[in-house]
């Protein structure tokens, strides 16, 4: 069932989602004023034939309709730019994480770590746990530390994917024979989830993320563990 909290974006888990989201909502936000109050106008005073003449026909309006368009885009543009150099922006890194998009998983491989690499499959729906998300839990999660800038490799096996993790801003293509980079910070623990989200074949829904947020101890315990 759908919910007025389903309409909007999903909270922001880094920085970067959080300017995301806040770019998105007030600039929206006053556009709309803008578009509704300038509506208002013309739904009430063009039917007077003199005002009519004069919006229509005065070299002052004219320039006031021109200009302010341009002033609204200028609005738009700055902000927007500023927020394409932040995400291609890719900071000294605190650790690195690779992940290779196949037919239908993921697997991931912690390059700063010897031999810590594993894939990750949905949990078909008949092996499920009652607390686990259906169509979204995988068998083995990422486990990241909060707090920490993270370079994320992404590449694929076959073909074109795209791990997407919305709570985190981040949406990259994993195109084989090429390598792309993003980088994120997790503000906060907790669970986010994302799927591939270009259309890769007949399993292309059964494929999803899950970013597991620990503190630097657990992070550091969870190393241990999963390297003995």
């Amino acid at each position: 069932m759908a919910t007025w909290t389903n309409l909007g974006f999903q909270d922001g888990a880094s920085p970067l989602m959080e300017q995301l989201i806040f770019f998105h909502d007030h600039i929206m936000l006053i556009l709309i004023l803008i578009i509704t109050f300038v509506g208002y106008i013309l739904s009430t005073v063009l039917s007077n034939s003199l005002i009519n003449r004069y919006m229509l026909e005065h070299q002052t309006i004219e320039m006031i309709w021109t200009s302010v368009p341009a002033i609204i885009l200028i609005f738009i543009a700055l902000p927007s730019l500023r927020l394409l150099y932040l995400l291609d922006e890719v900071n000294t890194p605190a650790m690195t994480l690779k992940t290779i998009g196949h037919q239908w998983y993921w697997s991931y491989e912690y390059s700063d770590f010897l031999h810590l690499e594993f894939d990750s499959y949905m949990i078909p729906s008949n092996d499920l746990e009652s607390s686990g998300i259906r169509l979204l839990d995988v068998d083995n999660r990422t486990v990241l530390p909060m707090n920490a800038q993270i370079r994320i490799l992404i590449s694929a096996a076959d073909v074109i994917h795209s791990w997407t993790i919305p709570a985190l801003g981040i949406k990259a293509d994993a195109i084989p024979g090429r390598l792309n980079q993003a980088s994120f910070l997790i503000n906060r623990p907790g669970l986010f989830f994302g799927q591939c989200s270009e259309i890769c074949g007949a399993n292309h829904s059964f494929m999803p993320i899950v970013i597991e947020s620990v503190s630097t101890n657990a992070f550091l315990d969870w190393i241990s563990s999963a390297s003995d």
